[in-house]
């Protein structure tokens, strides 16, 4: 056989085995989006809170985008028509931080909460750190937020993340009364809408003693300023890192602060 007779057969198997690849991937995105539907008609159902959020209904996937981030490629999709389905600012800074300062932050064996997961990169994220991580968003959102997290954890992490509908400030003490997480992540779920209130008010309900809160995110408007002095009210605040506008914060509960410093008095008695 010549060489271009060779080269010809070798492109013609390239093509086959591509198309192959390619039929391979949407064969198990269709079963992963069918094992997601059949979760979601068997399980319970979280009623639909109209209006909990601007730009949080369901959205049309329009692209995969990859991050690498603990040693891991990650692959998530992305609907550039709703804020839940874009990577923000703040999912980059915290998923980067927590990478990067394990000794700090030693996640492993650890319930953590993200509120607000969106696509779910930085709950991904915490699950290669070895964390036990549970992801809520709102109830229209979770199906894409189950794709991303099976397809990037399965079989590879110590526990599997859970999923959860949480429309901020709607019933926490009903739908977790008890939930008593290491680690309560938030990440850019402060930016243009009405609910501000309802996330603190949220923040405030996983924040207990014992619970660190770390919150990343970008300052764009006069009303993040102003909710984030209301977080420091709120809280006890320490800053782990600020970059221009991105700001990342840790917090605990006043509740925690405040024991701590009865107990020195006590010592000093």
């Amino acid at each position: 056989m010549d060489t271009s007779s060779s080269c010809f057969v070798e492109e013609a198997n390239f093509a086959r085995w591509k198309e192959e690849e390619e039929e391979e991937e949407e064969e198990e995105e269709e079963q992963e989006e069918e094992a997601v539907k059949r979760e979601e008609d068997s399980g319970p159902q979280t009623q639909w809170i109209t209006g909990s959020a601007p730009g949080l209904g369901f959205f049309s996937r329009t692209e995969r985008e990859v991050f690498h981030y603990v040693g891991k490629e990650i692959v998530i999709e992305t609907g550039f028509d709703s804020y839940a389905g874009m990577i923000w600012p703040g999912a980059l800074a915290l998923a980067h931080y927590l990478d990067t300062h394990r000794g700090q932050f030693n996640l492993v064996d650890k319930a953590v909460l993200e509120i607000g997961a969106g696509t779910g990169l930085l709950s991904v994220v915490a699950a290669h750190l070895g964390a036990c991580v549970t992801a809520t968003d709102l109830p229209s959102v979770l199906s894409n937020l189950r794709v991303n997290l099976s397809r990037n954890t399965r079989g590879c992490c110590r526990h599997p993340p859970q999923t959860a509908a949480l429309p901020w400030g709607h019933n926490l003490e009903s739908t977790f009364p008890t939930s008593v997480y290491d680690y309560v992540l938030a990440a850019d779920v402060v930016y243009h809408h009405d609910f501000l209130e309802e996330l603190l008010a949220t923040m405030k309900h996983f924040c207990k003693p014992g619970t660190t809160l770390i919150w990343a995110n970008k300052v764009r408007f006069e009303t993040d300023a102003t909710f984030t002095e209301k977080f420091k009210k709120a809280f006890h605040t320490s800053p782990l890192a600020e970059e221009g506008e991105m700001k990342i914060l840790m917090a605990t509960c006043k509740e925690e602060e405040e024991e701590e410093e009865a107990g020195e008095r006590r010592k000093m008695c």
